[in-house]
């Protein structure tokens, strides 16, 4: 039962320390461990580890939340060669791509290590507030076992598939959509605005119509005409996620012009404005960037 179960958490950044958080505060048992500073990181309520095998020793369940596929694989190697190891299940809330969860699949299964691969939509203040997506790769009865724990982080839990790497498909595709949203409204208010438009009415009008996305319903009003810039998530975490969307259906061999397109584009803005916010990717295309990637 999850009520029994005790839960380990490897990496307390952005979102890792955020979602170990939530955990914490539903009283479940929590181990935590981060390489660049645990005690630092670690929320109210979470027990400090010293080290990655010091949380599988004691942990039933170990999510991982680390920046990217290497880095995952290599946390992978190192939990597979922990003799003292409690852990039967590895939740990768992590946004890795197709290839790379797969690729731990295996180096776990050969550890008997059930892997779930489980990547998050919602940013920084979704994870504070409790209000992500999840979308979970693997066996359905592991993902049903683990619904309470993944209801106290996540509002939105969805299983999509039993195989590993489809969590990632859903994240990957999702984090396009909502890229191509920003980069397409951006140009569409552009045009508006040399016409003499404010840019109030366009949305307003648009949030009504069939244009409506998350660009035109939350950053642009709140995010880009107040100025504040903070949507939360960054430029070269969003260009990380649509480039593995391209690479990944170039690999499975569907169309992705667009995917090329929009890839460049948000890595354009991360080379012109290092770390900025997604919000800023208005400014880059406002200013020209558009036209040298």
């Amino acid at each position: 039962m999850a009520d029994q179960r005790t839960y380990g958490f490897i990496g307390l950044g952005q979102m890792g320390g955020p979602m170990a958080a939530n955990i914490a505060k539903a009283g479940l048992p929590l181990h935590v461990f981060d390489a660049a500073g645990t005690k630092d990181r670690a929320p109210e309520g979470a027990i400090v580890e010293s080290s990655l095998a010091a949380v599988l020793a004691k942990a039933d369940t170990v999510f991982l939340s680390l920046p990217d596929g290497p880095i995952c694989t290599a946390v992978a190697k190192e939990i597979v060669q922990v003799n003292d190891r409690k852990t039967s299940v590895v939740v990768d809330l992590s946004t890795i791509g197709l290839v790379a969860a797969q690729e731990i699949d295996g180096i776990l299964k050969g550890a008997k290590i059930t892997y779930l691969d489980a990547p998050v939509s919602g940013g920084r203040r979704g994870a504070i507030a409790g209000t992500i997506a999840i979308m979970v790769g693997g066996p359905k009865e592991v993902y049903d076992d683990h619904l309470a724990v993944f209801q106290s982080f996540a509002k939105n839990p969805f299983h999509v598939g039993e195989a590993p790497g489809q969590g990632q498909v859903v994240k990957m595709l999702n984090n396009f959509l909502s890229a191509t949203a920003l980069a397409a409204s951006t140009e569409a208010v552009l045009f508006g605005l040399s016409q003499g438009l404010e840019m109030k009415a366009i949305l307003d009008v648009v949030n009504v119509s069939t244009g409506m996305n998350t660009a035109t319903l939350e950053k642009l009003p709140n995010r880009i005409m107040t100025g504040t810039y903070d949507a939360g998530f960054t430029n070269k975490l969003l260009a990380k996620d649509v480039r593995l969307f391209f690479e990944n259906s170039k690999r499975a061999g569907t169309p992705n012009a667009i995917g090329d397109l929009v890839t460049r584009i948000f890595e354009g803005a991360e080379k012109a404005m290092p770390g900025s916010d997604i919000s800023r990717a208005y400014d880059f295309i406002r200013d020209g960037g558009e036209k040298k990637v």
